[in-house]
C-alpha cells in the first residue's frame, strides 16, 4: 500500500503494509532486507544505474560512519544531476537477487502464513524493497515493512529521508530496530495479540541491537560470517549468558525454514 507521508519533507514517500491475517498468528517472524532477504545491500546495487556504475570521488568521501542515510541522499541527488529516472532504479531493484535458499524459507511461510506474523525491518528505502519484493512475488507475506521513505519529487529525482530519531548511541541516526520493534511490540499488545515467541532474521550491527533483547523462548537467526553473528559470538564471550536468545546461523536461509518446521512439528 502507498501513501502520501506529511511532515517529512518529501513529496509522496512510500511506507508499506501488507495483508493481515484473520487470526492471531502465534510467532511474530522479523526480517532485515538488506543481505539478509537480498544478498547484496541495495544501496551499493543501485550504483549501477550511474554513469559508468561508479560513483565519483568527491561524494564518496562524503560518507561519515553512522550518517549512511544523509550519504544516500547525497548519492541520489548526484544520481539525478545525472538524469537516472525512477525506471532505472526499478529495473536494479527488481533483479536484485534473493539470497541463497530465500525463495524456500518464504514458500514455507506461505503454506503456513495462518501461524507467523512476518515483518521486515530495514535501513534500506520502501521504493526499493516494494520494488524488489514484488518482482519476487512475495510482498504481500509481510503485514507490515518498516523503512525509510523513499519516492520522486517533481524533477523526478529519487528523494530519502530518514525513518525517525532515536537515542539510541549503538545505531546509526536515522533508525534504531530495537525502538521499532519494540514499539511494534507493544502496539500488538494493545491489540491484544501477544506471540509465543519471536523469531529475528538478520546480518548487520543494526540487527544485533532488536536481537540483544529477545528472550530465552526467542530465536535469532544471524547470516553466519556477518557482523551480526560475530557480535553474538562476542557477547557471548564476554558476557555468557547475557544474549538469552537460541542462537541460530545460517549460511542459506533454507535452515531457517527446517527450523521452523521443527518448531511446528513439536507444537503438533
Amino acid at each position: 500500500m502507498r501513501r502520501c507521508c506529511e511532515g517529512v519533507g518529501l513529496p509522496c514517500l512510500f511506507k508499506g503494509v501488507g495483508m493481515a491475517s484473520p487470526r492471531p498468528p502465534k510467532y511474530l517472524l522479523v526480517f532485515d532486507f538488506d543481505e539478509t532477504i537480498i544478498n547484496e545491500n541495495s544501496d551499493d546495487s543501485i550504483v549501477r544505474a550511474a554513469p559508468g556504475q561508479v560513483l565519483p570521488e568527491h561524494i564518496r568521501e562524503t560518507f561519515r560512519e553512522g550518517f549512511y542515510n544523509e550519504y544516500m541522499q547525497r548519492v541520489l541527488a548526484y544520481m539525478g544531476d545525472q538524469g537516472v529516472k525512477m525506471g532505472d532504479f526499478k529495473t536494479v531493484y527488481e533483479n536484485i537477487p534473493l539470497s541463497p535458499g530465500m525463495p524456500d524459507l518464504f514458500q514455507f511461510l506461505s503454506k503456513n502464513h495462518e501461524l507467523f506474523e512476518i515483518i521486515l525491518i530495514s535501513d534500506a528505502n520502501m521504493f526499493g524493497i516494494e520494488c524488489n519484493l514484488r518482482a519476487a512475488g512475495f510482498y504481500s507475506l509481510f503485514r507490515k515493512i518498516f523503512s525509510n521513505p523513499s519516492g520522486f519529487d517533481k524533477r523526478g529525482y529519487f528523494t530519502l529521508g530518514p525513518y525517525h530519531s532515536h537515542k539510541c548511541l549503538d545505531c546509526p541516526a536515522n533508525m534504531c530496530k530495537r525502538k521499532i520493534l519494540t514499539e511494534y511490540l507493544a502496539e500488538r499488545a494493545q491489540e491484544e495479540v501477544e506471540f509465543e515467541r519471536v523469531f529475528y532474521v538478520g546480518d548487520g550491527a543494526n540487527d544485533f541491537c532488536p536481537s540483544a533483547t529477545l528472550t530465552s523462548a526467542d530465536v535469532a537467526f544471524p547470516r553466519k560470517g556477518y557482523p551480526m553473528h560475530r557480535m553474538t559470538q562476542e557477547m557471548e564471550k564476554k558476557q555468557p549468558g547475557a544474549f538469552q536468545a537460541t542462537v541460530v546461523p545460517w549460511e542459506s536461509a533454507a535452515e531457517v525454514a527446517r527450523y521452523l518446521q521443527e518448531v511446528l512439528k513439536k507444537k503438533c
